[in-house]
């Protein structure tokens, strides 16, 4: 799956032909995908671990590499224990901070497990390849209504109430959009929870994020 799929199924939903007769531009539509994504990565976004180096005679750590973050997800540490030790941490800006009593060595791991956005491009995309046809729903939706809204009031060749049947079809696929997103976001809030319980007494399954 990539950019140019992920439009074509837009194009496919709107029934929009191609050129020269289409309403939308590739720019058009290619901005309302790009939305789409976003809005998207913040209910089911891309899991991602990285492991850290401690700088040694701090608990805070530098978060500032990780690429789209949108949030921390659990901090593993010390290393390699079974199950994994998870400790309670904040954020502030891209500084981590252990919440602990003890404060990892120069050089010590530290496994840091994070949320982030999603990438769609040309080359290929971060997406499941079930979430392809959720996008595509989103855009539409958006493309949809924005026309909807600028073809008010205007002629055009499919009728004076042409307008109307665009901006009512979009509200319907964008209610249905918002219905799936708030599903993902409930299943990732379950997900969570199960997966990083404290693996010791006093350590936090999850920080504070500021």
């Amino acid at each position: 799956m990539n950019l140019d799929a992920v439009r074509a199924r837009v194009r496919a939903d709107l029934r929009d032909p191609d050129p020269p007769a289409e309403r939308w531009d590739d720019e058009a539509l290619d901005r309302h995908i790009a939305r789409t994504v976003q809005e998207l990565s913040l209910a089911a976004p891309r899991e991602a671990t990285v492991t850290l180096e401690a700088p040694g005679g701090t608990r805070e750590l530098a978060i500032e590499g990780l690429d789209d973050r949108v949030s921390i997800e659990a901090v593993e540490w010390p290393v390699g224990r079974y199950p994994a030790a998870f400790v309670p941490f904040s954020t502030w800006g891209d500084t981590l901070t252990l919440l602990t009593q003890a404060t990892p060595a120069a050089g010590a791991e530290v496994i840091v497990r994070y949320s982030a956005l999603h990438a769609l491009d040309a080359e290929g995309s971060t997406l499941p390849e079930a979430l392809g046809d959720l996008v595509a729903t989103g855009a539409a939706a958006y493309a949809a209504i924005e026309w909807a809204s600028y073809a008010t009031n205007r002629v055009n060749a499919g009728g004076d109430d042409t307008w109307r049947r665009y901006h009512t079809w979009g509200q319907e696929r964008l209610a249905a959009f918002a219905r799936s997103l708030a599903k993902h976001g409930r299943e990732r809030r379950l997900k969570s929870r199960r997966l990083y319980v404290a693996a010791a007494a006093g350590a936090g399954a999850r920080g504070i994020e500021g």
